[in-house]
C-alpha cells in the first residue's frame, strides 16, 4: 500500500489547535491563513505520494553506495530531489529576501511530516540543509549570506552539520578539529568528522559543511569552539563553482535503518588544509550550532510522527486484508479479517492515538514558534518563546520514543509477516530507532527538560502550562458529555502527577542530582504524554462542537473516539510514572557498579 498524507487531520490541528487564523494576523503572514495551508499541503501531498514515497522501499533495498571517494544515492533519488527543489519546497519556511516563501512553521512542519512519512532517508537531506540555513541567517556575515543562502534555499546546494568526531560524541568539549587563521581572514581546517548525514552525495551541485573546530589558543572545553563554513567546492565571486576544497569522504556507514541516507566520515585537510570561513565570532560556535540543533531537534520529532503515521497506515491496511480466526464475540461464523479482533483494535488505536496526539502537540509548538519569532508584541513573543523552548525536548524526545512503540506495534499487527522484510513493516521499525539517538538522545532531551526547562526557573514555565491544562479540564467538565467528563478525569490525574514531579525536580536538582536525573527520561515521557493528551482533550471539545453544527460528522466522531482512547489508555500511564520518579530514585542507583 502506498502512503496517503493525512491532510484532513493536519488541517484540523492547524485550524483548531494551532489557530492559524491568529498566525495570519501577524505582520508578514497575512496570506498564510487556512486556505493557503490547505493549498500547500495538498500540493505537498501530491509530490510526496506520487514521486518520493515510492522510492522509500527502493532506498532500503538499494542504499547509497561509496566508491573511489564518491557517493551514489539510490536510483531515483537525484531526480526526485530535483523535483523537490524546483517546486520550491526547500525554501518553504525561509525568508523571501533570499528566495524563500516565508511561510510560517505551522504550515512548514506539516509539510515536513508529509515528506518524512513518504521517505525518511530522502527527507534527511533537506532537514540538514534547513539547519545550515538557520545558522547562517542567525550568525552569518552579509558576505556569507549573499554567497550561500539563495543557493541553499533554492535546493541547488545542500547543507550539513559537522559536530561529532571519533572521540567526541555528545560531549562536544572533546572536539579536536583545528582551524588555523590565515592573513586573508580565512582559516585552514584539519580534522575528522563522523556521522555526517548527506556529507557526500550526487543530488546537488555543492555541499556546504558547517563545521565545529578550535582556533589556536582557544579556551578549553565548549567555550573554545568556533563554527566555520567549509564548502565542498569553492565559490567564485560571481557565484559560480571553483576548485574542489580539501574535504573528502573516506567512507560511509552500514546502518540498521535509514539506509538510503549516506552517513559519511569526512576528512578535512589531507592535502594542505580545507578552506573555511568563520561564522559569527570565534569561540561562539556552540551557541550558533545550537540554533541548528534546536531546529533539527524539532524536525526529528516530526520524523517520529511521520514514521508512526506510515506504520499505522500499513498496519490498518493489513488488518483489513488478513483473514485469521473467528471473532471472539461470535458475530461471524467464519474466519474474519483480523481488524475484528479486540486486541488488534487496541494496537491500531494505540498507534492512531499516539500519532495524532504527537501531531497536535507539534502543531501547537510550531504556532508558538511563529508567534515567538514574528509577533509584534514583545510580551507575546516572550511567553511563546518560553512555551516553545519547553516543547522542543517533548516534541523530539516523546514523539521519537512514541514512534518506536508504534512501529513495533505495526510489526506485531502483521504477525509473522511483519518479520519478513518484503511486507515493509520492519523497515519502519528499523528506520525509527535512529530518531531516539541522533540530534541528542532521549536522555539528552530529558537532561535539557530537567536542567534548562524546569530547574532553572523553579518550575514556573511548567506550572504555567499546567494552569492552561487545568483550564481545559474545566471546559471538559462544563461540556458535561460522558466522553468529556471521562477525559477530564484522566487529564486531571496526569496533571497532578506532573505537578508532583515538577516540585520534585525543582526542589532536588541541586541537592540530589542523581535522584532527579535517575527519573529524567520518565519525567520527559510523563510530560510529553500529558501535553499530547491535553491537545487531544482540546481536539475532543472542538470535535463535539463541529458534530453539533453538522460539520464533517464521521471525521469528528473518529476524533472524539480517538481522544477518549488516548485518555483511557495512554494518559492513564502518567500516575505510575510519577511514582517511579518521585519514589523510585534510590533503586536506580542502589546496585554496586561491580555487581553489573
Amino acid at each position: 500500500m502506498s502512503y496517503i498524507a493525512p491532510v484532513k487531520d493536519m488541517l484540523f490541528d492547524i485550524e483548531h489547535l494551532a489557530r492559524i487564523d491568529q498566525i495570519a494576523q501577524i505582520p508578514g503572514f497575512e496570506e498564510a491563513g487556512l486556505e493557503t495551508a490547505q493549498a500547500v499541503l495538498e500540493e505537498c501531498a501530491k509530490l510526496n505520494e506520487g514521486v518520493i514515497a515510492p522510492l522509500n522501499w527502493e532506498g532500503d533495498k538499494y542504499p547509497s553506495s561509496f566508491h573511489d571517494g564518491k557517493v551514489t544515492t539510490t536510483p531515483g533519488f537525484k531526480e526526485a530531489f530535483k523535483q523537490y527543489a524546483e517546486g520550491g519546497w526547500q525554501g518553504l519556511q525561509h525568508p523571501v529576501d533570499f528566495g524563500g516563501q516565508g511561510l510560517p512553521k505551522t504550515i512548514g512542519a506539516a509539510c515536513g511530516e508529509i515528506l518524512n512519512a513518504a521517505n525518511l532517508s530522502f527527507a534527511l537531506c533537506p532537514l540538514l540543509t534547513d539547519g545550515a540555513i538557520e545558522a547562517l541567517l542567525t550568525a552569518g556575515s552579509d558576505e556569507l549570506k549573499a554567497t550561500y543562502l539563495e543557493k541553499l534555499i533554492a535546493g541547488q546546494w545542500t547543507g550539513t552539520m559537522n559536530l561529532t568526531e571519533p572521540q567526541a560524541g555528545s560531549d562536544l568539549s572533546l572536539v579536536r578539529t583545528r582551524a588555523e587563521p590565515l592573513p586573508d581572514g580565512t582559516y585552514k581546517i584539519f580534522g575528522t568528522k563522523i556521522f555526517i548525514t548527506y556529507g557526500e552525495h550526487d543530488m546537488a551541485e555543492n555541499i556546504v559543511h558547517l563545521v565545529l573546530a578550535r582556533v589556536p589558543g582557544a579556551p578549553e572545553g565548549v567555550k573554545g569552539i568556533s563554527l566555520f563554513v567549509v564548502p565542498k567546492f569553492m565559490v567564485n565571486r560571481d557565484g559560480s563553482l571553483g576548485t574542489r576544497n580539501d574535504v573528502h569522504c573516506v567512507s560511509i556507514e552500514h546502518k540498521m535503518g535509514i539506509k538510503a541516507s549516506p552517513t559519511a566520515v569526512l576528512q578535512f585537510g589531507d592535502q594542505g588544509g580545507a578552506v573555511g570561513y568563520l561564522v559569527g565570532q570565534e569561540n561562539r560556535g556552540l551557541e550558533y550550532m545550537f540554533i541548528m540543533m534546536n531546529a533539527a531537534r524539532y524536525a526529528v520529532g516530526v520524523q517520529g510522527i511521520a514514521i508512526a503515521e506510515r506504520a499505522y497506515q500499513k498496519a490498518v491496511q493489513y488488518a483489513k486484508d488478513r483473514v485469521q480466526s473467528r471473532p471472539v464475540d461470535g458475530s461471524m461464523n467464519a474466519s474474519a479479517p483480523i481488524i475484528h479482533h479486540p486486541d488488534v483494535k487496541r494496537m491500531l488505536m494505540t498507534m492512531r492515538a499516539s500519532t495524532e496526539g504527537c501531531r497536535a502537540m507539534a502543531s501547537v509548538a510550531a504556532a508558538a514558534y511563529d508567534a515567538a519569532h514574528h509577533h509584534p508584541d514583545a510580551e507575546v513573543r516572550k511567553q511563546n518563546a518560553a512555551f516553545y523552548e519547553f516543547m522542543v525536548p517533548l516534541v523530539k524526545g516523546y514523539s521519537t520514543e512514541m514512534s518506536l512503540e508504534v512501529t513495533s506495534l505495526g510489526v506485531q499487527v502483521h504477525g509473522g509477516m511483519g518479520f519478513i522484510e518484503e511486507t515493509g513493516a520492519a523497515q519502519y521499525y528499523r528506520d525509527a530507532k535512529i530518531l531516539t539517538i541522533y540530534e541528542g538522545t532521549t536522555a539528552i532531551q530529558a537532561n535539557d527538560l530537567v536542567g534548562r526547562k524546569t530547574a532553572r526557573d523553579g518550575g514556573q514555565t511548567a506550572k504555567a502550562i499546567a494552569a492552561q491544562i487545568a483550564a481545559t479540564e474545566a471546559q471538559l467538565v462544563d461540556n458535561g458529555s460522558a466522553d468529556a467528563v471521562a477525559v477530564a478525569k484522566r487529564l486531571k490525574a496526569a496533571r497532578e502527577a506532573f505537578l508532583d514531579v515538577v516540585d520534585f525536580v525543582a526542589g532536588n536538582t541541586k541537592a540530589s542530582p542523581n535522584a532527579v536525573f535517575a527519573g529524567s527520561v520518565p519525567y520527559l515521557m510523563l510530560t510529553g504524554n500529558l501535553v499530547a493528551g491535553w491537545q487531544m482533550a482540546r481536539a475532543l471539545l472542538v470535535a463535539q462542537e463541529q458534530v453539533a453544527e453538522g460539520h464533517e460528522v464521521a471525521f469528528m466522531h473518529a476524533k472524539i473516539a480517538t481522544a477518549r482512547f488516548y485518555a483511557d489508555h495512554l494518559l492513564s500511564r502518567a500516575p505510575g510514572l510519577r511514582d517511579s520518579i518521585v519514589e523510585g530514585a534510590d533503586s536506580v542507583t542502589a546496585l554496586a557498579l561491580d555487581a553489573f
